[in-house]
């Protein structure tokens, strides 16, 4: 028992070692470097998200309207990006907007990794029927194109929450997740370390747990990176083609007002501020997955190098 404390203790120290390591070459890789700084400052937006209503209620992304305005006007000193179609301030829903996309992105990503990971290490060291099963599984999800599915389900039942959306996303990106970890997952179950586990009596469990998935979590993560770009892309578009949460500003509802309200191409100030967010988050997102990439495979490291 007390082997199996010391080997549990220095697996945490090689991982902390290992993350601080991979976190340091992150930070000198320029494309790492670059995302990281697009990163912060969509970052710093969602934070931000609440003060412009804490000065004044007009500033309420949904609710705040200017009395003295009452219909689209471009960017002034009280309203840095203008208005909309009936006075609401475009910087605050932009703001907001931030928000709603690091939840939607992340919370998304988070749930179909998880549902992922989990799936493709049973499968992986499980092999036989229940292999077979979570495959085919993931199989019929896979073919399954995600956009048109949460549209039906949004003429079916009505409009969609922004919690419903988000996971239905999850549900439906999971399977590309599992067969990865899965691939990997049969790699590592032959390598001695394993066998030494099963040796010394951990079960079953404990295998999957301790010595399995630290193992797999660098993949999970950079795969992690890339559903979180799907995940906007699929929310915005859900809500500029009118499927999305109607209680909740979002970038992509912000399209669907300049576009419904018929100022696509008279108001450039409300039309291109949450395009080019919705873009530029989405590249920094990528732009961290593809240095992540080089960082975990070693023969991408010694080329950068």
């Amino acid at each position: 028992m007390s082997q199996m404390t010391i080997s549990d203790s220095q697996n945490v120290s090689y991982w902390r070692k290992a993350l601080f390591q991979n976190w340091n070459r992150l930070r000198r890789n320029p494309t790492g470097r670059t995302g990281l700084v697009l990163l912060s400052i969509f970052a710093l937006m969602a934070a931000a998200s609440f003060i412009p209503q804490l000065v004044s209620p007009i500033y309420n992304p949904m609710h705040g309207v200017d009395p003295a305005i009452s219909h689209t006007s471009g960017p002034s000193f009280k309203h840095w990006l203008g208005t909309d179609f009936i006075g609401r301030d475009i910087f605050s829903q932009l703001l907001a907007g931030a928000r709603i996309a690091f939840m939607v992105g992340i919370t998304a990503a988070f749930m179909s990794v998880v549902l992922g990971v989990a799936v493709g290490i049973v499968a992986g060291y499980a092999g036989s029927w229940v292999d077979t099963v979570l495959m085919r599984l993931a199989d019929m999800i896979m073919v399954m194109p995600t956009l048109l599915v949460v549209l039906m389900a949004a003429s079916l039942f009505g409009q969609l929450s922004i919690w419903t959306i988000v996971a239905m996303i999850a549900l439906f990106r999971w399977p590309g997740v599992s067969r990865v970890i899965r691939a990997q997952t049969l790699s590592l179950k032959q390598r001695p370390f394993i066998e030494a586990a099963r040796i010394a009596g951990a079960s079953h469990v404990r295998i999957m747990i301790r010595h399995l998935l630290p193992n797999v979590m660098p993949l999970a993560l950079l795969y992690m990176t890339f559903r979180v770009t799907s995940a906007i892309i699929i929310e915005a578009a859900l809500a500029f083609l009118g499927f999305g949460d109607p209680t909740t500003v979002s970038w992509g509802m912000m399209l669907q007002w300049v576009w419904k309200t018929g100022h696509m191409f008279q108001a450039p100030y409300w039309l291109l501020p949450p395009g080019i967010c919705i873009s530029l988050l989405t590249l920094s997102f990528y732009m961290l997955a593809r240095a992540m990439d080089e960082i975990l495979d070693p023969r991408l490291r010694r080329q950068g190098e």
